[in-house]
């Protein structure tokens, strides 16, 4: 049984890592306008086209020593990092899950949710596809699971994307539609408790983050900060840990 689920990891490892290194021509191409299902990859430098040998992942970052074979421009470390955790998202799934159909479910809203990270932080816009792509998603996981009743999940939809929505109406822009969408869509995944700690989670690393920057000087207090980046997180974490980690965070309070 141990030998199984060794085996298990590292396939798992080496099947998000691939499936991490489609997110990254997914990251690349949907701001662009470029199909992802058709054509095939290419240096966004000289617009070569790749070969086999360039695309094997994290390996041909190594091999090429962080470069394009046919013009020499760097490549970013970002594409190997991504597709490292996206091997260790897979990991992570099945050992919350174990062999279990959210095992699957679970991993493939992670990789939405990171590519809805990415973009946001490159474009500052959250794509109207990736979520429709994540609403069905939502729904199957509310019918397969039904330990969160759909009144909590109806007003998960709202407990956070309405106040969102209201108060961008107060103070112009500070929230994106997109973040709105997303935290709607998400609302119904998690119930009212896990959307409320996945808000709590983005809103506390997005202020870290942005003192960060604001101490190093790389920003100032008018700068706009994705904030889908850290709303991802938040979900992410929520799905996995929302309870255990509201039960610990009320025992500090004696609750």
């Amino acid at each position: 049984m141990k030998g199984i689920m060794i085996i298990s990891y590292v396939y798992l490892f080496v099947v998000g890592v691939c499936v991490a290194s489609f997110i990254n021509v997914v990251v690349y191409r949907v701001p662009l306008h470029i199909s992802v299902a058709k054509g095939r990859s290419f240096c966004p430098s000289c617009h070569h086209s790749l070969k086999a040998l360039d695309l094997i992942p994290v390996f041909s970052y190594l091999l090429l020593r962080g470069k394009c074979r046919y013009c020499q421009a760097a490549i970013s470390v970002r594409y190997p990092f991504v597709e490292l955790i996206g091997g260790l998202l897979a990991v992570l799934c099945f050992h919350h899950y174990g062999f279990d159909w959210m095992t699957i479910l679970s991993f493939v809203i992670f990789m939405i949710l990171l590519s809805i990270a990415l973009i946001d932080f490159d474009t500052m816009t959250i794509p109207n596809g990736l979520l429709l792509f994540l609403l069905p998603l939502a729904i199957v996981i509310a019918v397969l699971n039904p330990q969160i009743d759909w009144i909590s999940r109806s007003i998960g939809f709202f407990i956070v994307s309405l106040p969102m929505y209201l108060l961008d109406y107060i103070i112009l822009d500070c929230f994106g539609g997109g973040d709105i969408k997303m935290m709607a869509v998400c609302g119904i995944m998690l119930g009212w408790i896990n959307t409320l700690v996945a808000m709590f989670i983005g809103i506390m690393t997005c202020g870290i983050a942005a003192s960060v920057l604001l101490l190093q000087k790389k920003a100032d207090r008018k700068m706009h900060i994705a904030f889908g980046p850290y709303l991802a997180f938040g979900v992410g974490v929520a799905l996995l840990y929302g309870e255990p980690l509201l039960r610990s965070y009320l025992a500090l309070f004696g609750l």
